[in-house]
């Protein structure tokens, strides 16, 4: 399938859009180490914000404090969530799980 062929202006606003969202992920990733959000309201909020929806869920879980790589892969084969899951693919009792373990 080949790629849709863009003028400069629609490139420019894709980068724009891409770059917005790398921002709004990086925030959120810091505001989770800084322990300044709950994972809940990040699960919450990914109901809503599609650039939160589509974050990995094990970046997500490697940005909180005291979880690295290899804990988050851990935690996610006990709760039975696939390497590749992003955070809008996650079903309720998936969720539920993550809730109950870091509230």
């Amino acid at each position: 399938m080949a790629l849709p062929k863009l003028t400069e202006a629609q490139r420019a606003a894709a980068l724009e859009k891409a770059s917005a969202a790398r921002r709004a992920r990086a925030k959120l990733k810091d505001e989770l180490k800084n322990e300044k959000i709950k994972l809940s309201a990040v699960l919450k909020k990914a109901e809503k914000d599609e650039v939160v929806a589509k974050m990995k869920v094990s970046a997500l879980l490697s940005a909180m404090p005291g979880i690295g790589a290899a804990k988050s892969k851990s935690i996610m084969e006990n709760i039975g969530i696939s390497e590749s899951r992003r955070i809008g693919g996650l079903g309720p009792h998936q969720k539920e799980a993550l809730i109950e373990r870091f509230g």
